[in-house]
C-alpha cells in the first residue's frame, strides 16, 4: 500500500523512510512505474505535474527561495523567474546551486533563519520562502543584481498591497541596514 504524502504526490525518500517505507522499496516502486524519481532521493505520483521549485526544495532543504523567485511566489510580480534565487547560511556550499543556474545569496545564520515561511506553488507544493517584507528589504538590499524593472514593479504592487505591513518592513529594513533608503522609496510610492 502507497502512503500518501502531504505535499501533494511529491516527496523525499527521508520522508518516506520515517513513515516506515524502505528504500528498496522506493526504488521498486519507481522501477515498476508506480512512482517517477524526480531527483536524487526525491519521487512523486506518476500523475502529477513537475514542480521544480518543491523537488529543488526536498532535494536541498536549506534552500529559501529569495528575491525574484519570492516576489513571484508573493504574487509581487507577474512573470515566472528565469532562474531561482535563494538563500542559503554561510558556509553552504553553493557550487552545485551556481552550476544548475540559480542565483544564490548567502546570509549569517540568524539573519538568514528570520522570516522565513512557507507558500504554495503554482501546483499548491509548499515550499520556504521570505516573508513579503523581508522580500522587499532584500530586493533593496541587492537593487544592483536584479532586473530594475522587476524591483520597480514589486515596490509599486507593494505598496498598493492591502496586505502590506509597513512597520514590519521597517524593522526588517532597519535590521539589515536599509531604513532610510526604504523610506524613500515608499514616501514615493505613498
Amino acid at each position: 500500500m502507497l502512503i500518501i504524502f502531504p505535499n501533494n504526490g511529491i516527496f523525499s525518500a527521508k520522508q518516506a523512510k520515517l513513515t516506515g517505507m524502505s528504500y528498496m522499496r522506493l526504488s521498486r516502486l519507481a522501477k515498476s512505474g508506480k512512482l517517477q524519481r524526480m531527483a536524487r532521493g526525491v519521487y512523486e505520483s506518476v500523475d502529477k505535474f513537475d514542480d521544480l521549485l518543491c523537488i529543488e526544495q526536498l532535494r536541498r532543504p536549506r534552500i529559501v527561495y529569495s528575491h525574484d523567485t519570492a516576489l513571484y511566489l508573493h504574487d509581487l510580480i507577474d512573470r515566472d523567474p528565469s532562474n531561482f534565487s535563494v538563500t542559503v547560511p554561510t558556509g553552504y556550499n553553493t557550487k552545485g546551486l551556481r552550476n544548475e543556474g540559480f542565483k544564490v545569496f548567502s546570509l549569517k545564520s540568524d539573519l538568514y533563519e528570520s522570516d522565513i515561511l512557507q507558500l504554495p506553488t503554482k501546483y499548491d507544493h509548499l515550499v520556504n520562502v521570505y516573508t513579503a517584507e523581508r522580500t522587499i528589504v532584500d530586493c533593496v538590499r541587492s537593487r544592483n543584481r536584479m532586473c530594475r524593472e522587476i524591483l520597480t514593479n514589486a515596490l509599486k504592487w507593494y505598496a498598493m498591497s492591502r496586505n502590506r505591513n509597513l512597520p514590519q518592513l521597517m524593522r526588517i529594513a532597519k535590521q539589515f541596514g536599509v531604513a532610510n533608503l526604504m523610506s524613500t522609496y515608499m514616501e514615493v510610492l505613498a
